[in-house]
C-alpha cells in the first residue's frame, strides 16, 4: 500500500470539505450524479478517442499501482548481481548458466542468458538497451492518458455546467429557484476541476514516476551483468551499482561473503 498516495486523497478531500462545512454548506450540495456522469462520461469519451482502446484499459489497469505497489528492492538486485559476479570470477561465466532457472526477473535473466551464451559485452548492451527504449515507450502511453484526462475534465466539467445553465433559463417564471438551479449546475465544474486535480494529473505523475523507477533498476541491472561479462572485479561492480542508487540508498560497499579478490 502507498501510504503517500492514500494520504493525498485523505488530507485532499478533508481539506475542500472541511472549507465547504465551514462556509455553512453540506455534502449533499456537490453530491450530483447527473454532473458525475456528464464529466466522468466525457472524459472518457474523449480519452478513448485520443487513444487507442487496449492503451486505454491498460492504463486503467494500472491506476491501482498508484494506491498499491510492490517495493523494488534495489539493494536485493545488488546483492544478487555481487553473488553471480563472485561465482563467475571462481568458475566462469558458464557457470551461472545453472541460475538460471531460479532468476524471476525475465529482464535480469534474459540479460544472463545472453552472456552465458557467449555475447559479446557491447552486443548485449545494445540489444538490452533497445528493449529498455522500447519497454519505456510503450510504457510511456499510460500516464498519457491520465494527463490528457487532466486536461479534457475541466471543460467538460464547464459543458456539464452550461448545460445546467440552459435548463435553468428555461424556468425563469420559477424565480425563487433559479438561485438553486445555478448551484447545482455549476457542481459540474468542480466534478471536472476536482478530478483533474484530485486523481487525473497526481495519478499521471505516480505512475511516471514508476516507470522512471522501473528503468533505472533495469540500467543498473544491465551494467552488473555487462560488468560481469567483462571481469569486472565484484568490489569494482558494486561501487559502480551503488552509483544508481538515491542518495538515501546509498550505502558504504561491503565486502561480500565469500567475496574473492
Amino acid at each position: 500500500m502507498d501510504k503517500s498516495s492514500f494520504g493525498g486523497v485523505i488530507v485532499t478531500l478533508a481539506g475542500i470539505l472541511a472549507g465547504l462545512l465551514i462556509e455553512g454548506g453540506h455534502v449533499g450540495q456537490v453530491l450530483q450524479p447527473t454532473a458525475a456522469m456528464i464529466v466522468l462520461g466525457g472524459t472518457l469519451g474523449a480519452v478513448m478517442l485520443q487513444f487507442p482502446l487496449a492503451t486505454v484499459g491498460a492504463a486503467f489497469k494500472r491506476l491501482a499501482s498508484v494506491f498499491f505497489s510492490k517495493k523494488i528492492d534495489s539493494d536485493a538486485t545488488i546483492k544478487l548481481l555481487l553473488s553471480f559476479a563472485n561465482k563467475a570470477r571462481r568458475s566462469g561465466i558458464v557457470s551461472l548458466d545453472q541460475d538460471l532457472p531460479t532468476i524471476s526477473d525475465p529482464f535480469l535473466k534474459q540479460a544472463l542468458t545472453l552472456a552465458v551464451d557467449g555475447t559479446e559485452p557491447a552486443e548485449l548492451r545494445k540489444i538490452m538497451e533497445l528493449q529498455i527504449d522500447n519497454h519505456a515507450q510503450r510504457e510511456e502511453a499510460i500516464p498519457s492518458v491520465f494527463e490528457s484526462a487532466g486536461g479534457f475534465a475541466p471543460t467538460i466539467g464547464i459543458i456539464g455546467a452550461v448545460l445546467g445553465l440552459i435548463q435553468v433559463m428555461q424556468h425563469l417564471d420559477h424565480i425563487d429557484e433559479v438561485g438553486r438551479g445555478i448551484a447545482v449546475a455549476f457542481v459540474a465544474t468542480i466534478y471536472g476541476v476536482g478530478t483533474a486535480n484530485i486523481l487525473f494529473l497526481p495519478s499521471a505523475g505516480k505512475l511516471r514516476f514508476r516507470l522512471n523507477e522501473e528503468q533505472r533498476i533495469k540500467e543498473m541491472t544491465l551494467e552488473g551483468v555487462v560488468s560481469i561479462l567483462e571481469g569486472m572485479n565484484p568490489r569494482m561492480i558494486e561501487v559502480k551499482l551503488q552509483s544508481f542508487l538515491e542518495a538515501s540508498q546509498q550505502q558504504q560497499p561491503k565486502k561480500a561473503e565469500g567475496q574473492t579478490a
